[in-house]
């Protein structure tokens, strides 16, 4: 940056600031940084990051340098390199964004600590600030949400709740909240038809009635009643639980929920209601019984734990350029089932023992991948509900396939889209046979090679062309990475410290 850009970009934000009636200090909090620093961005002397200027011009809704704004970010990397080191897992985003919608069950104040800062996680907070909470990010991580007596929910940003899947997630929380109000149709990735029925099928069991209308749901509340009830999930989906489980934790009587869901997010959904005093039992099974309190009133704070998705995302950066990786703070009651399927591919691990999460619920461990032969698995590899393996892992298996020697059969049964997207790692020198929208083979192993590749419309998909492109000798590009940023809080830059050089660019 220019000593004569860093001026205008210092005016620009001190206007910005005085228009908001911000101090500096109220600007370092929702930037997570320091005042100190605020003051040295203000005289223009402080270098900022392009991820920085981003930041700054999603709070301040203006562009802050004044060039055309540059609509798509991508990633160059130089693959090829051995990594080495260690890198932490951060909290998981399922979690965070199930906590966000039940932090509204709480009228008291809700501190969520560690709370991963993606784009999945800004859109739910863009969403809550409209409607009236008030959320303050305390640092870089720490959130902390206030909810008003009354929801205004005919504010709600529909432009954001449209960009995330989770908005769905509002439905349980706010069972009660308003006779009638319209909640907007649910985005996210591509991945074929989900079907939100699950959802409507579990909140009809409390007499939630909920219509499709043109972009909308037109939501009415139920009657008022006090009864017991008990039901079967017909799928057994993580946020349909969640979804049945925020319903019954604020509706008096006791609630029965069979084929519930006993994956992470929903254990961490749990662990937060128990800690506001909504009785829960059974929790990582798959039969709940929730007491529900209509009146909580609560000062509360909670650790999301770890993602198991990320974890298995780092690890196979280890695994795809044959490195040394020691990946810690590794969900391990969420990961047993990759990790034996790993072995039998004959990967190399060291685990370490095990150790608390800062929730003091969910056990870590620290896992280390090591130069391996790999070879491919006598069976197909399949996702199952938990505790079998993470449907969300499943993709990453077709990046480690392709360094194992011999043909693998990956089954992804659930999406009708994903395996569709894998062949793209076909650009970076794969051999990926698509059988039909959910079956393909991986032959290896691969001589990854480097190539600039579009995005596909899907988290998971997306994230494993990056892990190639470390592989890939030469010079890649990933581009609009958007999809990624929805689900990873600064991928590249942690990929970084352990020996990636990959680096964001814009057009």
């Amino acid at each position: 940056m220019t000593q004569r850009t860093a001026e205008h970009v210092a005016a620009m934000l001190r206007d910005a600031r005085g228009e908001k009636g911000w101090t500096q200090g109220q600007l370092a909090a929702e930037l997570g940084t320091s005042q100190s620093a605020v003051a040295r961005m203000e005289q223009g002397k402080q270098n900022l990051s392009l991820k920085m200027i981003q930041r700054l011009e999603n709070i301040f809704d203006r562009s802050i340098v004044n060039v055309a704004k540059p609509r798509m970010t991508h990633l160059r990397v130089e693959g090829g390199r051995t990594l080495s080191g260690a890198v932490d897992v951060n909290s998981s985003k399922n979690a965070g964004v199930a906590l966000l919608c039940a932090s509204l069950i709480n009228r008291g104040t809700t501190v969520l600590r560690r709370l991963a800062r993606i784009e999945e996680v800004n859109r739910i907070v863009e969403v809550l600030t409209s409607i009236g909470v008030e959320c303050t990010w305390l640092n870089d991580t720490d959130l902390r949400l206030r909810r008003p007596a009354v929801l205004d929910l005919d504010a709600m940003d529909v432009d954001a709740a449209r960009r995330t899947r989770s908005v769905i997630m509002l439905l349980g929380p706010l069972l009660d909240e308003s006779r009638e109000y319209r909640l907007p149709y649910a985005g996210g990735c591509d991945l074929g038809t989900r079907t939100v029925e699950p959802h409507m099928q579990a909140l009809r069991e409390f007499d939630l009635s909920v219509e499709a209308t043109a972009g909308f749901y037109t939501v009415q509340a139920p009657p008022a009643d006090s009864r017991d009830r008990s039901f079967v999930l017909t799928e057994r989906g993580d946020t349909v639980t969640e979804n049945a489980i925020m319903a019954a934790a604020h509706r008096p009587g006791t609630t029965v929920i069979r084929n519930a869901s006993p994956n992470y997010m929903v254990q961490d959904l749990c662990f937060y209601l128990q800690m506001l005093g909504v009785a829960i039992e059974g929790v990582g099974t798959t039969t709940l019984r929730i007491t529900g309190r209509p009146v909580i009133d609560a000062e509360i704070e909670y650790f999301p734990s770890e993602d198991p998705i990320e974890a298995m995302s780092l690890i196979t950066a280890g695994i795809v350029t044959n490195s040394e990786v020691t990946v810690r703070r590794v969900p391990i009651e969420f990961m047993e089932i990759e990790l034996a399927t790993l072995g039998q591919m004959g990967q190399k691990l060291e685990i370490s023992g095990e150790y608390m999460a800062r929730n003091g619920r969910t056990r870590l461990v620290d896992v280390t991948t090591k130069p391996s032969e790999l070879r491919a698995p006598e069976d197909k590899i399949h996702p199952m509900p938990f505790p079998g393996l993470n449907i969300d892992n499943l993709p990453f298996f077709a990046v480690i396939a392709a360094n194992a020697h011999g043909q693998t059969m990956i089954h992804d049964w659930v999406y009708e889209n994903r395996a569709i997207y894998l062949t793209e790692l076909n650009r970076l020198g794969a051999q990926v046979q698509l059988l039909d929208p959910h079956r393909i083979y991986v032959n290896g192993p691969t001589k990854w090679r480097a190539a600039e590749v579009g995005c596909p419309p899907a988290l998971r998909p997306a994230a494993c062309l990056l892990l190639a492109m470390l592989a890939a000798r030469g010079v890649s590009e990933l581009r609009n990475i958007y999809v990624i940023e929805r689900g990873y809080e600064d991928l590249a830059e942690r990929l970084n410290t352990i020996g990636a050089k990959v680096e964001y660019f814009q057009d």
